[in-house]
């Protein structure tokens, strides 16, 4: 049983961070906080536009800090973006304050589930398997790398996943006493994520 602030998840676009992650919250009586949600509160701006006027280069600057400042609070169930594990400061960040589940989930997966999304810059051209494939294949060792624990949301419907990986975080993670918020954490429970 590992004693952590905060439980952290990282995995691909479309793994179910947002939609398993507010469920595990309930569970636990923590806050739910959407990294990329915050981002967009914070900036003014959609994680779409800010790709248009900064580049991804820009977009990773404000992740990395508005990450660590949602990382300094505590009893919180955080969903971060699919690519906040290419930082190796955020991998080390998330491992130091919090319990981190990597979610799992394949291509096909992915695909039938961000078949009518299109609000992800990294997903804008044609071939959205061939880029789902490329970021497997890049970013599936920097999960590893970052996670406590790896779970596969692939076969199961969002509730039952929810149920399955709360009944296994259950058993490695004891959530912190008290909650404490980082700084506006608290209006991030109807966070939408863009995970690009």
């Amino acid at each position: 049983m590992q004693s952590a602030p905060n439980l952290v998840l990282v995995g691909p676009m479309g793994a179910g961070k947002s939609s398993i992650g507010r469920r595990l919250a309930a569970r636990f009586g923590a806050v739910f906080v959407d990294v990329d949600h915050e981002i967009e509160v914070r900036t003014g701006a959609s994680i779409p536009m800010i790709f248009e006027c900064e580049g991804e280069a820009g977009f990773r600057a404000r992740e990395r800090a508005v990450l660590a400042q949602i990382l300094a609070g505590s009893g919180q169930v955080i969903a971060t973006g699919g690519g906040a594990v290419l930082d190796a400061g955020n991998r080390a960040a998330m491992r130091a304050h919090g319990f981190v589940v990597h979610m799992h989930a394949d291509v096909d997966t992915q695909l039938a589930r961000l078949a009518r999304d299109r609000t992800r810059p990294l997903l804008a051209g044609d071939d959205r398997s061939d880029v789902l494939r490329r970021l497997a294949v890049e970013r599936a060792p920097l999960y590893a790398d970052a996670a406590h624990l790896r779970f596969d949301t692939g076969p199961h419907a969002c509730n039952e996943a929810a149920a399955q990986l709360g009944h296994l975080v259950e058993v490695h993670w004891q959530p912190p006493g008290p909650r404490a918020l980082a700084p506006d954490a608290d209006h991030a429970d109807a966070a939408t994520s863009h995970s690009p």
